[in-house]
């Protein structure tokens, strides 16, 4: 079971498999990839004859022949034209010629199974199982943000160890981990260092310095860089590189990695059949195609090379009703004690299982005249659709991982190493899992049915309602819901010998809808925090305190964004301390003047006032002077190149300014800082956790300059009134 695949420029093919004793290249030079041409339209009488002698005659085909296959996952199956080629390389540019050398109308063809990543493609054709056998060695190689434009490194870490040398010196002891590990993944901070090191050595002369096991050829470029836009967020795709023989993960470039571990990383090789390279930097929506696509290919169905699928026909009023997200409740602002969350579990893969939501069961022809979605009447198809079967075996797994954990943890010594596989493996498939439902809505995807996506939301909206419904007529009062989480509290107005056990209600409510209520957390109390502007609630901001134990749950404020600094955060989370010890607005506010005065005397370490800004465009295209833009016009005198999508990271020495001088990076000598404006930030945390009570910023500031502090009382929640 080879854990990388390499292309060689010759059309020859290395496998590598990693054993105890090192890995192993296996070479193939009998490997075709293929791709396949068939009529648009299955009921449309299409002679692919002449097409494929067309294709005969080019230098770059190997064979041909007519093959029977399904169009689609709804359709049986037909002629199609199999088209081998002789270098990886030249599938796409092969099949774009498919409407040039066909005499048929543009339209009337269309191409299969041809924009597949190299080593998916090879272990799909293959049937070669890309999970290693033997655990991975691994290698990290990283270059401090002061190196990253540098021809030359003067740092760099190895396995964490940082060495700063000469560039002779450097290579060697790169090489020298090399020879001493022999790793079969390297994980590097930026993959940039894969050509810098190679250059390095050509200019010193180091000839025998390789990253590569294979004696030929050192690296190859596989992608350019380049800055792409995803639901109107600006996003940086590193340039990617590879080295025969290890699998190259790219800290900057890499979700699953990043947000899981090797291990979450490895669980989702063995179902998506992506290798390790591959994998490390595909999207979630990648992934899950991959899955896709490897059911279709168990089934005989091609995949499309660009979506086409039509909508069906609605009347505007369904059109109306099915425009429409998960149901939410709003919150009820303020602080509410004693309360439950309650979580379905995996709401939408479940509803897609258990309701047989798949683009292929969908508003079917054989039962057209039932009406199964609510509220859309859309019918669907007693037959189990693919859909169910690509998702149950993911959501049945995570069941299980889930599980495992909550036994490891009980254990008296609880095996760490065991747990962060499991931890890992669950975090990967929840993305999956969290990513199944969207996918379905994409333009792009290549299986997707924006019916599937209606359906699935009208179902969620009655399994929420009804789940409010149950739990109100049991004796309890919703505080909060949205889509598949609902807050509920006692209902003052009902005696505790009728309220029902909230388990009990729970378990009930399971197996009235048949997707599993589960008992998330109950909090000693939990505060939902208004919008800045008015009193109505935000929808996913809150915080509470977890009964039983010394944990918080965070959700929207300042503690959870990316961007703020530590400092803020960690002042944040104490006062949620201070607030839960005394449950009076004076505690905080005495930790707001602590923190303001630390900050004006500068005792703060400097570090811990970094902020983090994700760029969204070129220097020159902005057209305000906002703290980015100083920030990346220092970066541009220090010849650090920040692309849009990536982060720049940096402290505020002076917000009153509009010049590189407002900001200073985070790599330089940081002297002093502008104490009122981290003040601001300090009182806007404040406000936070405050404003469930009625407090707001002004009042806030007021309250500091008088030093009158009103108790809790005087603001207290309005849950029982």
């Amino acid at each position: 079971m080879p854990f990388k695949v390499d292309f060689l420029d010759d059309g020859r093919v290395l496998e590598w498999e990693a054993t105890n004793d090192g890995a192993t290249a296996t070479e193939r030079d009998d490997y075709t990839p293929r791709f396949y041409v068939a009529p648009r339209d299955p009921d449309t009488d299409i002679d692919l004859t002449p097409l494929r002698a067309q294709y005969e005659r080019h230098p770059d085909i190997v064979a041909t022949e007519i093959v029977s296959r399904r169009s689609g996952f709804r359709r049986d199956d037909g002629p199609a034209l199999a088209v081998d080629v002789d270098h990886i390389d030249r599938v796409t540019p092969l099949a774009r010629q498919a409407r040039q050398l066909s005499a048929y109308p543009v339209g009337d063809l269309a191409c299969f199974n041809v924009d597949f990543s190299p080593e998916f493609r090879y272990s799909l054709e293959s049937g070669v199982d890309p999970t290693p056998a033997s655990e991975l060695s691994t290698l990290r190689l990283s270059v401090p943000v002061t190196e990253t434009s540098n021809d030359v490194y003067g740092e760099l870490s190895i396995a964490g160890d940082t060495v700063t040398a000469s560039p002779t010196d450097v290579l060697t002891a790169v090489q020298g981990a090399l020879d001493a590990h022999d790793p079969d993944v390297l994980v590097c901070s930026t993959s940039e260092i894969i050509p810098t090191l190679h250059e390095m050595a050509t200019d010193a002369g180091v000839d025998d310095f390789s990253l590569s096991r294979w004696p030929d050829v050192d690296y190859q470029q596989l992608a350019s860089r380049s800055t792409y836009s995803s639901y109107g967020r600006v996003g940086h795709s590193p340039a990617r590189y590879n080295v025969p023989g290890r699998a190259i993960i790219d800290e900057s470039n890499t979700f699953f990695y990043g947000e899981t571990n090797l291990d979450g990383v490895l669980d989702l090789v063995s179902r998506s059949k992506k290798p390790v390279q591959e994998l490390a930097w595909a999207s979630i929506g990648n992934v899950l195609t991959a899955i896709q696509i490897c059911e279709a290919h168990d089934r005989g169905v091609l995949v499309p090379w660009n979506s086409w699928r039509h909508e069906f026909y609605k009347p505007m009023g369904t059109l109306h009703d099915a425009d429409r997200g998960g149901f939410i409740f709003a919150p009820e602002v303020g602080l509410h004690e004693n309360v439950h969350e309650l979580d379905f579990s995996s709401l939408y893969p479940n509803i897609i299982c258990t309701r047989n939501v798949s683009p292929d069961a969908i508003r079917c022809d054989c039962h057209s005249d039932r009406k199964d979605v609510p509220g859309l009447g859309y019918s669907i198809c007693d037959d189990q659709g693919y859909l169910v079967d690509v998702l149950q075996p993911i959501i049945d797994a995570r069941d299980e991982i889930k599980a495992a954990i909550r036994r490891e943890k009980k254990r008296d010594d609880p095996d760490e190493d065991r747990l962060s596989e499991l931890e890992g493996r669950s975090g990967a498939l929840k993305w999956i899992l969290v990513a199944c439902f969207g996918y379905q809505g994409f333009s792009n995807a290549k299986f997707g049915r924006i019916e599937c996506h209606e359906a699935i939301n009208a179902f969620a909206r009655e399994i929420l309602l009804t789940a409010k419904q149950q739990l109100e007529n049991g004796g309890w009062r919703v505080v909060h819901g949205i889509v598949d989480s609902i807050w509920v509290t006692p209902d003052p107005d009902v005696d505790d010998e009728n309220r029902e056990n909230l388990d009990a209600l729970a378990t009930a409510i399971t197996e009235r809808v048949e997707i599993r209520l589960e008992h998330e957390a109950h909090y000693d109390w939990v505060a939902f925090v208004p919008q800045r502007e008015s009193h109505a609630g935000t929808l996913t901001k809150y915080f509470g305190k977890v009964a039983g134990n010394d944990e918080f749950k965070l959700r929207g404020i300042e503690a959870r964004q990316r961007s703020t600094p530590s400092f803020i955060e960690n002042f944040q989370r104490d006062c949620l301390e201070r607030f839960h010890a005394t449950r009076s607005p004076d505690a905080v506010l005495d930790c707001l003047q602590d923190a303001i005065k630390r900050l004006h005397a500068g005792t703060v370490p400097v570090e811990q006032l970094v902020e983090r800004n994700r760029v969204s465009k070129p220097l020159e295209g902005y057209t305000q002077n906002t703290q980015n833009v100083a920030a990346l016009k220092r970066a541009r005198d220090h010849d650090l190149a920040v692309h849009p999508g990536q982060d720049i990271e940096y402290v505020v020495v002076d917000d009153e300014k509009s010049s590189r001088e407002r900001v200073a990076l985070t790599h330089e000598e940081v002297e002093s800082y502008d104490a009122s404006y981290y003040e601001t930030q300090l009182v806007r945390a404040v406000e936070s956790v405050l404003s469930p009570l009625g407090w707001d910023r002004a009042e806030i500031r007021r309250e500091l300059t008088e030093t009158r502090v009103p108790k809790l009382a005087t603001y207290a929640s309005t849950e029982n009134s």
